[in-house]
């Protein structure tokens, strides 16, 4: 008798426990389950604790309301260029009414892959392959639209549709590679072209601005030239004239540049200045004037030695003064940066008179001339 009131105490707390665990149900976050009594549709169990009437409800579908991802295998489509392509299109949606999801649709997920593949079709078809393959975003936007009319009705949303890849035939991609490398080939040439181009006018407003700059800067030195010229020509004329040279000395210089005017197998003609020949007449008549007084006086002796030492004196006097003269012009030339004129030649001091041209025949016999007439008289 206690074992058979223990079995029946054992059975009651087993059916207890499983008529607890019948009616306690608890949902998850983001999920919905459909509750039917005696298999009619009774309520929708929110996420948390829920109650239910021991074996008499039962939970007839648990729809996740998170959003969901599906990918399609990839779907061959005919453009209206004939062309056959493979589509990979990525679906996104989310069940926004989990009565409808179950009761209204047998399989909403095959459905909506079916409606998915013949509104691509239909997009596509009317489409040649250039224009479907830089229309996805129009291709994308006209599927959404089409989707979310269509699975309204069964409690879906469809949030967006993504074309994944849109493969033509290999034939196809081969011509389009060969037609994108002659495109790049044309567009390098001409960005080659293009930039010889600019790099030749480059370089010729280089050389343009090279030839301004040498030109001003050859103008400023041969400016910078004439002016130190002309400063030299200036500090030398100051310094003859600060230096008052004698008629001597510079017929003593004349006679000293006559050499090196000469010098030359082409000269036929001398180019010697008035001063020289006025010099000349007064070295000539202060040997006159010598010769005269030795004829004056005829009784008297005179001493040659005594007039070939004066004769050396006074040469030796005009050399010193002349000597002094050219030192004073060497310094004042130092101090200036050019002192000669163009042609390398000399630069007559300025203020000077200007050199009268006499033969070399004439200046030759009157040297001559004055060289041999006291050596008469001497003798």
């Amino acid at each position: 008798m206690d074992l058979v009131i223990a079995v029946l105490v054992g059975a009651v707390a087993l059916i207890t426990v499983l008529t607890l665990i019948r009616a306690v149900r608890i949902v998850p976050q983001q999920r919905m389950d459909l509750v039917e009594r005696l298999g009619r549709y009774q309520r929708t169990l929110t996420p948390g604790l829920n109650l239910l009437v021991p074996f008499v409800d039962t939970v007839r579908a648990k729809v996740d309301m998170r959003e969901q991802v599906v990918s399609f295998p990839p779907q061959p489509v005919i453009t209206s260029d004939n062309l056959v392509v493979s589509i990979d299109t990525v679906l996104y949606f989310k069940v926004v009414d989990p009565r409808a999801a179950t009761y209204e649709i047998a399989n909403f997920l095959q459905a909506i892959e079916q409606l998915t593949v013949t509104t691509l079709r239909n997009v596509i078809g009317s489409l040649d392959l250039e224009r479907a393959l830089t229309s996805r975003e129009e291709i994308n936007q006209h599927l959404s639209g089409v989707l979310d009319e269509t699975t309204g009705r069964w409690g879906i949303k469809v949030t967006r549709v993504e074309i994944k890849a849109i493969e033509p035939p290999p034939s196809i991609r081969d011509s389009m590679e060969k037609q994108m490398r002659a495109e790049r080939d044309r567009r390098a040439a001409i960005l080659t072209a293009e930039g010889h181009k600019q790099s030749q006018i480059l370089g010729a407003e280089g050389e343009k601005q090279a030839a301004v700059l040498r030109a001003d800067g050859d103008r400023q030195a041969r400016i910078l030239q004439a002016e130190g010229q002309a400063k030299a020509i200036r500090t030398v004329f100051d310094a003859i004239h600060q230096a008052n040279p004698s008629q001597k000395v510079l017929a003593y210089q004349y006679l000293q540049a006559l050499p090196q005017i000469a010098n030359g197998q082409s000269n036929k003609m001398w180019i010697v200045p008035a001063e020289l020949t006025k010099a000349l007449e007064g070295l000539g008549g202060a040997l006159g004037g010598l010769s005269q007084m030795v004829g004056d006086a005829p009784s008297q002796q005179v001493d040659s030695s005594a007039v070939e030492r004066e004769a050396a004196e006074a040469a030796e006097a005009a050399a010193a003064e002349a000597q002094r003269v050219n030192d004073e012009v060497r310094a004042a030339e130092q101090v200036t940066s050019g002192g000669t004129a163009a042609g390398g030649a000399k630069a007559r001091p300025a203020g000077l008179p200007a050199p009268e041209p006499v033969p070399a025949s004439e200046l030759l016999g009157e040297l001559n001339a004055e060289q041999q007439r006291p050596q008469a008289e001497r003798g």
